[in-house]
């Protein structure tokens, strides 16, 4: 860093990602918390006026640092630098958060380092997937009088798993129970498959189907609450979509054809992915699988895995629940882990329907299945007043899939030079139907709001009221 950098800093003053301190005392907090939130640097010899105060830097306080840096549980990697009299710590973010000093746990939060209270500390390890829901004990279940064991059998039927030994023997061999002495317990995994009743242990537990009579969230025409453990919310959402999806019939040499509105096994991966990767934790809200006129939208609680970048999406697999995932892999639901995402679109394009949309931030995530009645491109060129090109129509389909493919990327898929990709996507952000969010490298694209003919959709925020409305039906009845 140069003294112009330097300046520009100082000129901003502290914030997310910058923190200034006159002297190295304290550091390990600040170093945790930015260590727990982006990363970030430390700039010590300034003053929290943004005044230059300027430090001794030797040897010691070299080593002094790094010390600080290692004592942290875990330990934090950070780089030194020095700009005169100022000493700056770059301090990476955690690969394995969440991370402590001495003093606790702190978390950056705009410009102040926040010591987080006992709440907070599970609610983060939570998020970063260091406690786990699917594998822990539940104590409020009772074997005797809470298990199902035609559940199990159904499982067990399910996966071709034979019943020659105990129950107990298959429940712990299955990882859903452990045996301690005399006591036998569930893990909430097994709650959650072999229930009577898992609704009385979670509000989580539940799968939602809305059928709607048009595009919009106005006229309900049918809808249906399951709770009967996870098997069995799944063979119920996938029949109610496939009750309530419009088929057509094609007849050709005397065959006769059926042809869904929306391939049954799309809406079925869909459906599976949603109950499978769910936020168990969050009871805020609920899976749900809503049928409108002209498109499906399935939803549930819980946005990216922890440790899954928005651009490996579809590209890199990490499981959130692993024990549900787990026994799910055993049966006809799962062909593969890591791979629901892309199967979902190939049953889309084999069909020759638009690509499905994808969307979600923190707290949760959306598939949205469009039919055929959806053309894409020719209804966005419709509200600027022009048709959009062939090329440009790949190119939205293609960021629809991906936000964050690379102009290169869009060359090789569509078979046309970069040159040609750059001009085209010159004209749909002089339409504006896109828009590029951050920098070329590790930004993102946006579409605008667009008139599909289904409703308005944005990119990660199209559906942020469906959990609310769907509520408010819910408290009506």
């Amino acid at each position: 860093m140069n003294q112009d950098e330097l300046k520009v800093i100082l000129q901003k003053g502290e914030g997310q990602f910058i923190e200034f301190k006159e002297s190295a005392k304290g550091l390990d907090k600040e170093i945790v918390a930015f260590a727990n939130a982006g990363g970030g640097k430390l700039f010590v010899g300034i003053s929290d006026k943004n005044e230059i105060k300027g430090i001794n830097i030797t040897n010691k306080l070299r080593s002094d640092v790094q010390d600080i840096a290692r004592n942290c549980d875990p330990s934090v990697k950070i780089d030194l630098e020095e700009i005169d009299n100022i000493m700056l710590v770059r301090v990476e973010e955690g690969t394995d958060k969440p991370y402590k000093c001495r003093e606790g746990f702190y978390l950056r939060q705009g410009a102040n380092s926040q010591k987080l209270k006992r709440d907070e500390i599970i609610d983060f390890a939570i998020t970063e997937g260091k406690i786990k829901f699917d594998c822990q004990i539940n104590n409020k279940f009772d074997f005797l009088q809470d298990f199902d064991e035609e559940k199990l059998d159904r499982y067990l039927e399910l996966a071709g798993i034979e019943k020659n030994i105990s129950v107990e023997s298959t429940l712990v061999n299955l990882g859903v129970a452990v045996k301690k002495g005399k006591e036998f317990f569930f893990n909430n995994t097994g709650v959650l498959f072999f229930s009577k009743n898992p609704g009385n242990f979670f509000f989580s537990s539940k799968v939602i189907c809305v059928n709607y009579q048009t595009d919009e969230k106005v006229n309900i025409l049918d809808r249906k609450i399951f709770d009967q453990g996870l098997i069995d919310n799944i063979e119920e959402a996938i029949n109610y979509a496939k009750k309530h999806i419009d088929t057509e019939f094609e007849i050709k040499d005397l065959a006769r054809k059926e042809i869904p509105q929306y391939p049954y096994e799309a809406t079925r991966e869909c459906i599976v992915n949603a109950i499978m990767h769910r936020d168990y934790f969050d009871d805020t809200g609920d899976i749900l699988i809503e049928i409108f006129k002209h498109k499906i939208v399935v939803s549930n609680p819980g946005g990216l895995v922890s440790g899954l970048k928005p651009e490996d999406f579809g590209k890199v697999s990490r499981t959130r629940n692993t024990l549900v995932a787990d026994l799910l892999l055993r049966t006809i639901y799962v062909e593969k882990l890591g791979t629901g995402i892309n199967r979902i679109k190939n049953h889309m394009e084999s069909a020759n329907l638009p690509a499905p949309l994808f969307e979600y931030d923190k707290h949760s995530f959306f598939v949205t299945l469009f039919d055929k009645s959806y053309v894409e491109g020719e209804k966005v060129g419709e509200k600027v007043g022009e048709k959009v090109g062939e090329n440009q129509k790949k190119i939205l389909r293609l960021i629809r899939e991906n936000a964050y493919i690379t102009y290169n990327e869009l060359s090789e898929k569509i078979k046309i030079s970069e040159k040609s990709i750059y001009q085209n996507i010159s004209k749909l952000k002089e339409k504006k139907i896109i828009e590029r969010i951050g920098p070329d490298k590790g930004g993102y694209w946006k579409l605008s709001t667009e008139d599909t003919g289904c409703g308005k959709i944005n990119r990660f925020s199209a559906h942020s009221t469906s959990l609310n409305d769907t509520q408010e039906h819910r408290g009506s009845e």
